[in-house]
């Protein structure tokens, strides 16, 4: 649990276990009549991770995968979600759910909230190979749980200048991977100096590389001595989400009342 200094206080905000909110996967129902599978193949970001999944696949996608966004949909509107926090590559599936809402709100009367997505300075992060995203699925990812040896290995292995051989070589810290995460975990100076050197071929790649890993390493921690705390408190994890499920279910409860009446589904309630 590394969520309390990664911007998220239990005490601030609900974390529950979605699986035991029945609402959300009724409410996923009643909007998967509302969007045509021709609306979900279009969708940049869902196509982008079939490709990249096809051998998995092979010529024929499940529904639960092309559905996805329909099932987000239904999370973020359960508890009448109005701003979403998520990366560049999200931004398809939150206007999604916006088309989602206004369909119902259109034939049923407005009941439902229209998210609005809220972009990071960091909207979107690259992979250590140099990919436009990181992910665990494609292996160029560091992770908050990764131990100081883990980073140091993943960073030594990410991509940089490939004209670059020698150390003496002028490099173009534009097309580096180093330089792009410097840019992220190094201070202004840092990052000056970084770009400069590179270009002039007064310092190489793996004095770089070493220099970045130190920085990740320190940023991230923090994170992992919270998460190793409550690694070694599992009753307190368990506290937390079984208070904030119970907490999430009772708001998912209302979100349907309102729901299931205007569409003439609550007979017997």
């Amino acid at each position: 649990m590394i969520i309390y200094l990664v911007g998220i206080d239990p005490k601030k905000t609900t974390i529950y276990i979605q699986s035991m909110i029945p609402e959300t996967a009724e409410l996923t129902v009643f909007y998967s009549n509302l969007v045509t599978i021709a609306r979900l193949e279009r969708n940049p970001t869902v196509k982008t991770e079939i490709a990249q999944k096809r051998d998995l696949f092979g010529e024929s996608v499940t529904y639960g995968f092309l559905g996805y966004p329909v099932s987000q949909a239904a999370d973020i509107t359960t508890f009448e979600g109005e701003l979403v926090p998520v990366g560049e590559d999200q931004l398809p599936l939150i206007e999604q759910c916006r088309e989602i809402v206004r369909k119902f709100n259109s034939i049923y009367g407005e009941v439902l909230v229209e998210p609005e997505a809220v972009l990071s300075s960091g909207k979107r992060i690259k992979g250590l190979d140099g990919n436009e995203k990181m992910g665990k699925s494609l292996g160029n990812a560091i992770y908050l749980s990764d131990s100081e040896e883990e980073i140091t290995k993943k960073v030594m292995s990410a991509v940089t200048d490939p004209n670059r051989i020698k150390k003496d070589d002028l490099g173009n810290p534009d097309i580096c991977m180093v330089a792009y995460y410097h840019n992220l975990f190094s201070t202004k100076e840092e990052i000056k100096a970084v770009c400069e050197e590179c270009k002039l071929g007064k310092r190489g790649c793996v004095a770089c590389k070493k220099q970045l890993a130190q920085n990740i390493i320190e940023t991230l921690k923090p994170i992992r001595e919270k998460r190793a705390y409550y690694e070694a408190h599992p009753e307190e994890v368990d506290k937390i989400l079984i208070e904030g499920t119970k907490k999430a279910r009772q708001v998912a409860k209302e979100t349907m009342k309102k729901v299931k009446k205007a569409m003439m589904l609550d007979y017997f309630e």
